[in-house]
């Protein structure tokens, strides 16, 4: 049986086949995560005496490298470009972020070229990363088949747009919120959590907010269920490094769940909206841009329900879990034989 370790306080369980293991919910502040929380990580991941480790936070990197003196077999999964992300990170200043990402970049490319794979999320990463370890592969963290689909009545739905994920000024809430204001009659479903107080506080004090229904932070259950009533998915990230080469989950995710997308007009992301007729792209930094969006395709419900149907094919065809796990899994063979 495979064991997930995890580290939120929630307790042990089983859950499709999958044995969770929990050392406990992280305290303190980020230094304690990484070594405290990290240690307990460790210990339990020794106890468990597993053929093959796949590891999934750049925190982990330690573990792994010690986990690999012992003879164990490693695959590191890489999210995100972590140096590019750095480069982002609003409350560092700029001499810190250089530092912090090319000091990270040197230990990145020193440890990661030491394990069995490298596992990306997008090829872009994955590029980077052939440069070092030449096992390297992209797998795309692609939505469920099925999962979140809903076969409602388009005409059922309210005049409500969505966004659902982590909220963040770097994510462009700000730019988002300024542009249901510039709407008719349309409603925000938000749905996460605030990840910067600051932020939090300013985008509240916008008189828009009042267009906005605050979720919270969501099951899955939840999210398929503000989907079904939605007719719009907002992805409009701002365009830091680190986002320019990204694929969000969160746009396969509206497109699964059949309903037109507005992104950034990203390279690639238009590549995907544009080439798959799903949605319509814009500059993140505007919100008139994102707002006239908006108001075209709630005004529009023919075209709109048609570009949710393109998504939805897109993902069936193109876009799912069910085409990546393979890749995984033959991965896994691979090294386990």
């Amino acid at each position: 049986m495979a064991s997930l370790v995890v580290a939120d306080g929630k307790g042990n369980e089983i859950k499709d086949d999958v044995n969770i293991i929990d050392v406990g919910a992280k305290s303190g502040g980020r230094l304690s995560r990484m070594t405290k929380t990290v240690r307990r990580v460790y210990e339990k991941a020794l106890e468990l005496d597993a053929d093959l480790y796949h590891l999934h936070d750049p925190e982990l990197i330690p573990i792994g490298l010690k986990l690999k003196k012992l003879g164990k077999k490693v695959i590191f999964d890489a999210h995100e470009d972590l140096p590019k992300q750095l480069l982002g990170k609003p409350y560092l200043n700029r001499l810190t972020k250089f530092v912090l990402s090319n000091t990270f970049a040197l230990y990145e490319r020193w440890a990661c070229q030491k394990f069995d794979a490298i596992v990306t999320a997008t090829p872009f990463i994955r590029d980077k990363f052939l440069n070092i370890n030449a096992n390297s592969v992209d797998i795309k963290n692609f939505p469920l088949l099925g999962e979140l689909e809903n076969t409602g009545n388009w005409a059922e739905k309210n005049d409500e747009v969505v966004y659902v994920g982590g909220i963040a000024k770097i994510r462009g809430i700000e730019q988002i919120i300024q542009a249901v204001g510039l709407t008719q009659g349309v409603r925000l479903n938000l749905a996460g959590n605030f990840s910067e107080k600051e932020v939090e506080i300013t985008v509240k004090g916008y008189p828009s907010w009042g267009q906005v229904n605050e979720l919270g932070f969501l099951t899955r259950q939840e999210v398929s269920a503000v989907l079904a009533k939605s007719k719009v998915g907002i992805v409009t990230f701002l365009p830091a490094p680190n986002h320019i080469d990204a694929q969000p989950n969160k746009m396969f995710e509206y497109m699964s769940a059949g309903i037109p997308i507005i992104t950034s007009n990203f390279p690639l992301w238009k590549e995907i909206v544009e080439g798959n007729q799903c949605g319509v792209c814009v500059d993140p930094l505007n919100p008139k841009a994102i707002a006239e969006a908006i108001q075209y395709l709630i005004n529009h419900p023919a075209e709109a329900k048609e570009m949710g149907k393109n998504g939805r094919l897109a993902v069936e065809e193109q876009y799912n879990w069910a085409i990546e796990e393979k890749e995984l899994f033959k991965l896994y063979e691979e090294l386990l034989n």
